[in-house]
């Protein structure tokens, strides 16, 4: 694990601690959380079924969560943002798909 993804990692963890019970179920807390654990410990993101599905899980909780108005946008990018740098770092191929994917 690199020292950015470890990086990444202490960030989403805070900002589950910062946001909390306030605006997050402690289920929605605990998927977000796997999430971290399974890209912070993911090797190859096509290999790891688990952190792949994790991470989608979680991209879509963040879109209902910014629908129903419980979130800002600007919350939902950031903490994804940071959720997606615990990984590993995707191919140019990719990282371009997925950026135009969430356009």
């Amino acid at each position: 694990m690199s020292p950015e993804r470890a990086d990444a990692y202490s960030r989403v963890i805070h900002t589950l601690a910062e946001l909390g019970p306030a605006k997050l179920q402690p289920a929605e807390q605990e998927r977000i959380r796997y999430t971290a654990d399974n890209l912070v410990l993911c090797a190859d993101l096509f290999e790891d079924d688990a952190a792949r599905d994790s991470l989608e899980d979680t991209e879509l909780l963040f879109e209902v969560l910014v629908q129903s108005g419980r979130w800002e946008r600007v919350t939902a990018d950031h903490l994804i943002d940071d959720l997606r740098a615990c990984g590993p770092e995707l191919p140019l191929d990719l990282s371009a798909a997925a950026v135009s994917h969430a356009v």
